[in-house]
């Protein structure tokens, strides 16, 4: 290749070899049995099981010092039932399995009632949680093609049913901020959104990112007694000093770092902070489904060592953005917290099981 032809080198066919002589520290596990409080193990979304070979994936656990897996997929009625004899009744105390709820119902009048009595229904069955995804913001609508939010007090009735089923509730809402940009040559995401143009969030027809993380807030705020898990860092990962906020003023609120250590690790020191500040609040989690031996020692290595231009994931390119990260080097308290300690006292299911 000339140095002609590199002048016209497209930024996809760059692949830099990084000339750093950096350390590189294998953690394959750590002394706290871990829980990963972000998994999708279910059928939900792709029709199929995640996991093919479930006594596989135990061994695998066992190898990586995992002690239990959340399993967002349960979804409602016979679907949960066969998730919980997949995972939590045919491995007592190695899987939790969280409902989900037909937002179909919204289509006909009387979906509140039915929501709320399906999430006590999932909850007498054995569901250990409930999941909220960004649909609900994004797409949802009542039965009038009116637009619904988590911060809908039509939805009271659902956050009641958890309340007294005791079930921590795991919120998934808008998505990366860059996904609510404009498309264009400033978006540091533009590659992943070429690839998958449907991400893309920010035209005409669709809801700000600042309005779902408000409706998030809001129905934090009003409902004290739910304790609420803001998945991929609150929502909001581009923001810690806004997280940072809703953990100050918001007991019952908490946060895992699913397939959020591509930037958490580009602010090390203040992701580092924000677990020093808020350390029973913070939840590992990978959201690498099937769950992957190689995720697992990842965000170990991240948790634990500090080790600098780490790349984030297996992708070449990588597949969030052309950067690499730097390990947090907590102490190991906070370590052993984050990893599986906070788990076992927000998720009840797992507070004796997951040892």
């Amino acid at each position: 290749m000339t140095t002609d032809d590199l002048a016209d080198l497209r930024l996809r066919d760059f692949a830099p070899r990084p000339m750093l002589r950096v350390a590189e520290t294998e953690v394959l596990r750590l002394p706290t049995p871990a829980v990963d409080a972000h998994n999708h193990l279910g059928r939900w979304h792709t029709g199929e099981w995640r996991v093919d070979d479930v006594p596989a994936l135990v061994a695998q656990m066992d190898e990586r010092n995992v002690a239990a897996i959340v399993n967002l997929d349960g979804c409602w009625a016979d679907e949960i039932e066969r998730n919980l004899d997949r995972y939590d009744r045919a491995h007592p105390g190695r899987f939790a399995t969280f409902c989900r709820v037909d937002w179909g119902e919204t289509a006909t009048p009387g979906w509140p009632d039915r929501i709320a009595a399906s999430v006590a229904d999932s909850a007498a069955r054995g569901a250990t949680g409930l999941k909220l995804w960004k649909d609900l913001g994004l797409g949802l609508e009542d039965e009038r093609g009116r637009r619904l939010f988590l911060d809908d007090p039509r939805l009271d009735g659902m956050w009641r049913a958890a309340a007294e089923a005791g079930l921590p509730v795991t919120v998934h809402t808008a998505d990366p901020a860059a996904f609510f940009a404009p498309l264009d040559r400033h978006n540091e995401r533009v590659e992943e959104l070429l690839e998958h143009p449907e991400w893309h969030v920010g035209g005409p027809g669709f809801p700000s990112f600042e309005r779902l993380l408000d409706a998030l807030e809001a129905a934090v705020a009003a409902h004290p007694d739910v304790t609420v898990i803001g998945a991929h860092v609150g929502c909001c990962a581009e923001d810690l000093d806004r997280v940072d906020r809703m953990l100050r003023a918001y007991p019952n609120f908490a946060c895992d770092i699913a397939a959020r250590i591509a930037e958490l690790g580009r602010q090390p020191r203040r992701a580092r902070r924000l677990i020093a500040d808020h350390p029973d609040r913070i939840l590992l989690g990978t959201d690498v489904a099937p769950p992957s031996a190689d995720a697992y020692a990842t965000y170990y290595r991240f948790l634990a060592t500090a080790d600098e231009h780490v790349p984030y994931g297996p992708e070449d390119p990588p597949g969030t953005g052309r950067w690499r990260i730097s390990a947090l080097d907590l102490p190991p308290e906070h370590v052993a917290a984050v990893a599986g300690d906070n788990a076992r006292r927000l998720i009840p299911a797992l507070a004796t099981a997951a040892r």
